[in-house]
């Protein structure tokens, strides 16, 4: 078969990720999640199901939380996205990460950066949330390992102590 110069056609996207400009030369249908792993070396983004159902390669965008997996990098155009590298600056990210290791929410780690940045997400917008509302607010995210319980109480010790209690 013979590509069509429709198949061969690529596009300039211009974003930001992780607070710097970045350029990249790509089909206009690539995904987003292939270009911040393949182009950008931003590996912590995960691909577990590459159907949108699972939740592991979850970005923020423009400060929505996406599925990467989903999105056409031309859709991303003049996006800010967040991967898990860049939350590294973020107040949650430390009492995240070590309510997780404490409670047992992370275990082979593939849904780990899609959790976190899910928590991020809902403890900015919820910062004690119940737990109806920390199981709504990872409902999109898939874990095999743990049973969910562990993470869920990650993301409500993690709360807690950003208010003090």
């Amino acid at each position: 078969m013979i590509p069509s110069p429709e198949t061969k056609a690529k596009c300039e996207v211009l974003f930001t990720v992780n607070g710097k400009t970045k350029k990249v030369l790509t089909h206009p249908m690539e995904r987003l999640l292939d270009v911040l792993r393949n182009e950008l070396g931003l590996t912590g983004t995960k691909e577990g199901c590459g159907e949108g159902e699972c939740g592991s390669c979850s970005v923020l965008m423009d400060g929505m939380l996406v599925n990467s997996c989903l999105i056409p990098v031309a859709q991303a155009s003049g996006a800010n996205i967040v991967t898990i590298e860049g939350i590294s600056a973020h107040a949650l990210l430390l009492p995240l990460q070590e309510a997780f290791l404490e409670c047992g929410g992370a275990q082979c780690g593939i849904c780990t950066p899609g959790m976190i940045l899910a928590a991020v997400h809902l403890l900015d917008k919820k910062p004690e949330p119940t737990l109806a509302e920390i199981r709504e607010g990872l409902a999109g995210n898939l874990c095999r390992c743990t049973g969910y319980m562990q993470i869920f109480e990650a993301v409500a010790t993690a709360a807690r102590r950003r208010v003090g209690k």
